[in-house]
């Protein structure tokens, strides 16, 4: 069982040729189209919260497992463990937003405010919005830290006093995760539109975070597979992230069309103006959009044989990447941007390519620094003694 990835100095190189790749693809699209202060702006957000819910999805992943005792995630849990770690990357790659926020957000324009935006200047205020901002990053990041230092420490000790004080830490992030999570929805995506909301909209991003985050581990783990890692991970393993990807991938399809008529059939103007800048300025991103991130997953997935099925997970897992990507494109654009940007272009494109690989390389660099495995823990055996019935 191989216990220690080893990131190549090959990996490394393939990793920069991507970056080129995505420099050259943005310096492109400055020069084929202008790129304006907000589409600059928006970009930043739209990648920089990219990555934090990457992170914070696997983050997540880890805790709930943890709490619950899960015992078939512990074989792949590093890999999640490592995106997790990374949120202090995303925070570097999202505080930028703060020194662009009048290109982004209409109510910090604290001298042109209608009525509505007045009575909600006592929480939109720019710094109210920076504190919070740096209480999300920091609790998230502090109590992930924790999570993952004793998970390493237990590589050394074989003390269950450390899995009860992983299960502490993760209650702790759980807690904190639900209410935050919710709010930072709020602050850096909902109030793009700031005179819309929606009571939904929280568990609607937190659910988009958490499907791109279980793509992504998909990802990591067919790729670590085919460099000749991770061999312990069965098909029972496959299948049960597949069925994470399925599931999820639904009940996300749940959460957009329930916010969706829940708007159409009130049909109050404050609330149907954030559908209609969307169906009408961004109509073939918009059922794009669905296609990508449910019908897709939805069929390639249905089957029990395809969860089981490393290649076809990890394609069907890029799909659903790409379509979440599309899924934030169309949260922030239209409010920051505007419809004279409905079709995604090579800056989008290229500047997206350079954080994520960005993010890979990090997380990367994570995975070699610790066993493949966690060492010791309680539930490890146990999850090669089970089988997927359905």
């Amino acid at each position: 069982m191989d216990k220690q990835f080893v990131f190549s100095k090959k990996m490394m190189m393939v990793i920069l040729l991507f970056i080129i790749v995505g420099v050259l693809l943005t310096i492109t699209g400055l020069f084929v189209s202008h790129v304006e202060a907000n589409r600059l702006w928006a970009n930043i957000l739209l990648n920089g919260f990219l990555i934090v819910g990457l992170s914070l999805g696997a983050a997540f992943f880890v805790a709930v497992h943890i709490i619950a005792e899960s015992g078939w995630q512990t074989s792949i849990q590093r890999i999640p463990e490592a995106m997790g770690s990374k949120i202090w990357l995303g925070a570097i790659m999202i505080i930028p937003i703060l020194f662009g926020a009048h290109h982004l957000y209409h109510w910090s324009h604290t001298e042109h405010l209608d009525h509505v935006l007045q009575l909600k200047q006592p929480y939109l205020n720019l710094s109210f919005f920076a504190a919070r901002m740096l209480i999300y990053l920091g609790g998230w990041t502090f109590l992930f830290y924790k999570i993952r230092q004793v998970s390493l420490m237990s590589d050394q000790n074989p003390d269950i006093a450390l899995f009860n004080r992983l299960r502490l830490f993760s209650g702790i992030f759980i807690v904190f995760f639900a209410i935050t999570s919710s709010t930072s929805a709020w602050d850096w995506l909902m109030s793009i539109d700031a005179h819309w909301f929606s009571t939904l909209y929280g568990w609607y991003t937190f659910i988009g975070m958490f499907v791109n985050a279980i793509a992504v581990i998909i990802i990591f783990l067919v790729i670590l597979q085919k460099l000749g890692y991770m061999s312990h991970v069965n098909d029972e393993h496959l299948h049960d992230l597949g069925k994470y990807l399925f599931g999820f991938s639904i009940f996300w399809a749940y959460l957009w069309i329930s916010q969706y008529l829940l708007i159409w059939y009130s049909n109050i103007p404050e609330e149907t103006a954030y559908y209609v800048d969307r169906v009408q300025g961004f109509e073939t991103l918009f059922y794009v959009n669905v296609v990508v991130c449910f019908v897709a997953p939805f069929f390639a997935l249905m089957s029990r044989g395809t969860k089981r099925k490393a290649n076809w997970l990890f394609y069907t897992a890029i799909v659903v990447f790409i379509g979440h990507w599309v899924d934030l494109y169309l949260a922030i654009m239209p409010g920051a941007v505007g419809d004279e940007l409905s079709a995604i272009g090579l800056f989008e494109i290229g500047l997206s390519l350079i954080y994520v690989t960005v993010f890979a390389f990090f997380v990367f660099k994570a995975l070699a620094k610790a066993n493949l495995v966690p060492q010791n823990h309680p539930f490890f055996k146990e999850s090669f003694d089970y089988e997927n019935i359905k």
